[in-house]
């Protein structure tokens, strides 16, 4: 499964990398997520809720930032097991870039479920996982956007 998005955030790129960086910022992004700690300065630990059809389960796993290319962007690799319910994969990569007004984050993703995840549907998944990614980049923009005006 792949996603794709892009938001316009009213920040200058250096607010916008700095909070790409900042696990409270990405822990209040992240929907469901019960806890979000460093590891090192470059893995963090979380624990995410997440219900996909009639699957809701506890996701315990890690999340790693490398490729990082300050004001530029990065990458992030994921992953999470959810007992019984499966487990689910992500890669993506954030790039920013300079627009009127402020700072343009892109975003490309790829998930992959196993487990009763991936026996609900890939429509189904793919439609949950979409809707996750698309509100945490919101979360993010609201959240930087405001503190940028703070």
């Amino acid at each position: 499964m792949e996603f794709k998005g892009t938001q316009t955030i009213e920040a200058p790129r250096d607010v916008v990398w700095k909070c790409l960086n900042d696990p409270a910022i990405l822990q209040a992004c992240v929907p469901g997520c019960e806890s979000f700690t460093a590891k090192s300065d470059d893995e963090y630990l979380a624990v995410v809720v997440a219900s996909v059809g009639p699957v809701k389960a506890k996701f315990k796993g890690n999340l790693v930032l490398s490729d990082r290319v300050e004001a530029v962007g990065y990458r992030i690799a994921g992953q999470g097991e959810g007992g019984i319910a499966g487990f689910g994969k992500m890669n993506a990569e954030v790039r920013l870039s300079d627009v009127d007004g402020g700072t343009e984050l892109t975003y490309v993703s790829t998930a992959e479920v196993g487990g009763k995840l991936a026996q609900i549907g890939s429509r189904l998944v793919s439609s949950v996982a979409n809707k996750l990614a698309d509100e945490f980049f919101k979360r993010f923009n609201a959240n930087v956007s405001a503190l940028a005006k703070a």
